[in-house]
């Protein structure tokens, strides 16, 4: 899963149309369902409070940061664009939960596995330099909270919201306007 998701975000998305990200995505996607359909953690049980409460302040602080800045803005079509951050959310975060933090767990041990899963999804934001510290600091959160309570479906609220606080707090010059991998550089 890692080596696709690198070798696009780092080669073909040099060489293919934008689309092919939706290529990309099926395929991280399939991966994840492989492994819940070998390991049966689905990652739809228990409660998830925790990640409202963790939501609530990620995003203040972040409205609070840009205002105090002077970014904080609206963005058009904010119905649309928040309903793709959840499917692009729900993606991230079963993949995150269910395989990452899992396999990172396994090699390693409860509480190393949660460091060294929010390490590799932080990793793979590089070389953004805010969305690797942001994803690096919410990856804990998310996969802490994960671990006591695993039900990836409100992460994936948490992780829609909280980048949506990101898009309308902050100017895009800062956010390396989301863009990770060669993209993020072309933009330089």
């Amino acid at each position: 899963m890692l080596a696709v998701i690198a070798g696009y975000t780092w080669v073909l998305v040099r060489v293919t149309p934008r689309w092919f990200a939706n290529v990309v995505t099926a395929a991280v996607l399939a991966l994840s369902v492989w492994r819940a359909l070998r390991t049966g953690e689905w990652g739809l049980r228990g409660s998830a409070l925790l990640s409202a409460f963790f939501t609530i302040a990620a995003a203040a602080a972040m409205y609070l940061a840009g205002s105090a800045l002077g970014t904080a803005h609206g963005r058009e079509n904010a119905g649309r664009y928040f309903g793709y951050l959840v499917l692009w959310a729900a993606g991230q975060q079963f993949a995150l939960q269910t395989v990452l933090l899992r396999e990172a767990q396994a090699a390693t041990s409860r509480g190393k596995g949660i460091a060294l899963a929010a390490a590799v999804f932080a990793a793979l934001h590089l070389p953004n330099p805010f969305l690797t510290v942001v994803t690096l600091v919410a990856a804990m959160a998310w996969c802490w909270i994960y671990d006591r309570h695993p039900h990836w479906l409100p992460l994936a609220l948490s992780h829609a919201l909280l980048t949506f606080a990101i898009v309308c707090s902050f100017d895009p010059a800062l956010t390396g306007r989301l863009r990770v991998g060669y993209s993020y550089l072309q933009l330089r």
